[in-house]
């Protein structure tokens, strides 16, 4: 454990991610050692995971047997059996040069690389902070027209990046002489987020500095949380502001030895990396945001100095004696961001650095075509899906994703069929492979569209009353006309199975910002509360955050198919699932996604759907719901309560209840037939909860909102009483 005495706060942060590195460097020693020993024998397309290497592979346009042949010519002489391509000796041409040079393997490389890696310094700047109680430096760089990225181990605080400036241009020029540094003045007060774990601050620069002079004029580094950027084995580039002095390169002395969930880390002989700094692969993407050295230590447990005395942080990091380097990945900086709720200039602010540079901002995006329905509300477009159907996903292809759907009552394993997959332009030819600019125009498109029909829709809501009882009990009793009162049991159930199925005529695709949020959910103060934790969100925050989520999820598939080009149906399913689970939307299905394979009408059914923040749809997963009768085994969060056997909210039992028992009503024999679905055991966890909480008028609002969209009921919220008549043994498998 590294203990310091009287420091500075930012030191004693910097200290605690140095300890935290060490950890994490030191427990991956094995899978490292393997690592290196691979790269040693055979080379760095066979150290890491066979699909990482083919995604960067498509990622550089590179052929897979063309790479195998590299790998084979440096390590071994050429032979004609295995799996290696043999080649002889004048077969070692350009193009085989021109692969090495791409995955940074041969020292030969053209000079667009020294003009790829000037443009790119050019977005670098020193952090300088300035603060009564003592100043500090750091590396950051621009990661959009607006905002910078940074340590927060360098900017802590809002308070503390109001004492900071950021400095261009403080670098030495061609004739050896400094150049003027450009000084620009942090606004904290515009956008500030940070991230203590993950080491991260993004903060927003003013657009002129007191000279004038434009920001923009230094451009910004896009950032991508698409894989394929880099590999194990491959070396990377830092430049970087050590210890606060002019801006200095380490060029291809970083090589990547591990890729951890959230760090990378890469080792050199000669460079150290600075705090803020981004990391590089040779095509100038960045990879990393670099955060901490791994240091050597002494018997104490301390990291020491590069002349073996202790090491204080005073010294400055370009004294720190380190064995590697240690850098955030920035998929998980994005995912980080994208899950902040967000209003007004900050949410805009966030959202243009999801937006790629060649794509025009929001002033750019074509105005939206929906128009509102009868109801008030802008229709979801989506039709009644039957046997067969397809589902349009829109990226620079329109990819369609077919499922098969056996007859009514079929059960088992066979119960549906996998997935079909074509792709087709928006003329409906085959296209040839689509180009960035194009693809990212329509993924913008695609969400601005969206977005603005969920903003239309909640201003329409705005001026609708928010619950008309009389209406609506008129509208209930004509809804059950046809069912006898006075059934029982199983009659009773099937009735109402068939009429919830009958009646649910539109059935909207799962898009809770398109209707959820802007009207089914509100509260009678307006507001949505997540329905496990009761936190309060505005309906613009959760509809701004879920469109900067759909963005990065497009832009992903759309990356995703240009690399993968002939992806198999599981494959593009894979991608699908890792965006959305990295990427959540901020709503919560009561019976898990996963219990039915994210098939549609399930997965849009309203009447299941609430608002919830990711971090409580994590922490429930796909448990079943339970009631703890003693609650100190359980995990506890804001949340509810948690175990192997299930999952206790903490707050809207009634109302997951009510929404649980509809959808075992309106899908039976879909719930319970694997492991950890909702067991029929459970069965009066539910009813109990029912008759514990009534429903309130925030249900009776869900309901008739419901109904106004979709057309059916939930029959438990309009006559609770029936609850106990219902034989529900019946909607097992």
């Amino acid at each position: 454990m590294i203990t310091v005495e009287h420091v500075p706060q930012a030191e004693t942060d910097y200290l605690t991610q140095l300890e935290k590195a060490a950890k994490r460097f030191g427990d991956r020693t094995p899978q490292r050692e393997e690592t290196l020993q691979t790269l040693a024998s055979r080379g760095v397309l066979y150290a890491d995971d066979p699909s990482r290497v083919q995604r960067r592979l498509a990622r550089l346009n590179a052929d897979w047997s063309l790479a195998k042949a590299i790998e084979q010519l440096p390590t071994q002489p050429a032979t004609t059996t295995g799996s290696t391509l043999a080649l002889s000796p004048d077969a070692f041409g350009a193009d085989l040069l021109g692969l090495e040079r791409l995955m940074g393997r041969n020292n030969l490389t053209g000079v667009a690389f020294l003009e790829g890696g000037y443009l790119a310094a050019r977005s670098i700047g020193r952090v300088s902070v300035r603060a009564p109680e003592g100043g500090h430096h750091g590396t950051g760089f621009m990661v959009s027209p607006s905002l910078l990225l940074t340590n927060n181990h360098v900017l802590r605080s809002p308070e503390e990046a109001g004492h900071a400036v950021v400095e261009f241009d403080f670098q030495a020029g061609l004739d050896g002489r400094p150049l003027v540094p450009v000084t620009f003045r942090v606004d904290p007060h515009g956008f500030f987020a940070t991230d203590r774990e993950l080491d991260f601050t993004v903060v927003a620069v003013a657009e002129r500095n007191q000279e004038g002079v434009r920001l923009a004029d230094f451009g910004w580094l896009p950032l991508d949380g698409a894989q394929g950027k880099v590999i194990l084995g491959e070396f990377v580039n830092i430049i970087q502001h050590p210890n606060g002095e002019p801006k200095q390169l380490a060029l291809r002395e970083n090589q990547i030895v591990d890729l951890l969930d959230r760090f990378v880390h890469y080792v050199t002989d000669t460079a150290p990396g600075s705090s803020g700094s981004p990391v590089f692969n040779d095509q100038w993407e960045v990879v990393a945001l670099h955060h901490s050295a791994v240091p050597e230590t002494g018997p104490d447990g301390l990291p020491l100095a590069t002349d073996g005395t202790p090491w204080r942080p005073g010294m400055g990091e370009h004294r720190l004696a380190w064995k590697a380097n240690e850098g955030v990945r920035v998929s998980r900086v994005l995912q980080a961001l994208s899950r902040l709720t967000l209003t007004g200039n900050a949410a805009r602010l966030r959202d243009e650095l999801f937006q790629p540079p060649d794509r025009p901002g929001p002033e750019g995006a074509p105005p939206t075509t929906a128009q509102p329905g009868p109801d008030g509300l802008v229709p979801d477009g989506s039709a009644p899906p039957a046997s067969g159907t397809t589902v349009g996903i829109i990226v620079p292809l329109r990819i369609t994703v077919g499922v098969d759907v056996p007859a009514p009552g079929q059960r088992g394993p066979d119960r549906f069929v996998g997935p079909r997959v074509t792709a087709v332009a928006a003329d409906g030819a085959v296209p040839a492979r689509p180009g960035r600019a194009a693809g990212s125009s329509v993924v913008a498109d695609a969400v601005a569209q969206d977005l603005d029909a969920a903003l239309l829709n909640l201003r329409l809501g705005e001026a609708r009353a928010y619950y008309i009882r009389d209406d609506d009990r008129a509208a209930r009793d004509a809804y059950y006309a046809h069912i006898d009162a006075d059934s029982y049991g199983e009659p009773l159930r099937q009735a109402l199975t068939a009429l919830l199925e009958e009646t649910h005529g539109p059935r909207p695709s799962y898009k809770p910002a398109r209707m959820l949020y802007p009207w089914v959910d509100l509260h009678p103060d307006r507001l949505l509360r997540s329905v496990y934790s009761g936190k309060t969100f505005t309906a613009e925050e959760l509809i701004r955050a879920d469109a900067a989520a759909e963005a990065s999820r497009l832009r992903g598939m759309q990356e995703f198919l240009l690399r993968e080009s002939a992806a198999s149906a599981d494959e593009l399913a894979e991608e699908l699932d890792t965006l959305e689970a990295s990427l959540p939307f901020n709503c919560e299905h009561v019976v898990p996604q996963s219990w039915f394979a994210k098939r549609e009408p399930m997965r849009g059914d309203l009447h299941h759907l609430f608002a919830c923040e990711p971090a409580c749809n994590s922490f429930r997963g796909n448990y079943p719901y339970m009631d703890f009768p003693g609650f100190e085994e359980a995990v506890r969060d804001d949340c509810g309560m948690r175990e192997k056997s299930g999952f206790e909210p903490e707050h809207s039992k009634g109302a997951v209840a009510r929404a649980t028992l509809y959808f075992l009503l309106r899908y039976p024999g879909l719930v319970g037939d694997r492991a950890r679905e909702f067991p029929e055991e459970r069965l009066p966890i539910l009813l109990e909860w029912h008759e514990c909480e009534p429903v309130t008028e925030y249900e009776l609002h869900r309901n008739a909102a419901i109904a106004g969209i979709q057309g059916n009921r939930n029959p438990l919220i309009d006559h609770p009483e029936w609850a106990r008549s219902i034989d529900f043994s019946g909607v097992w498998p």
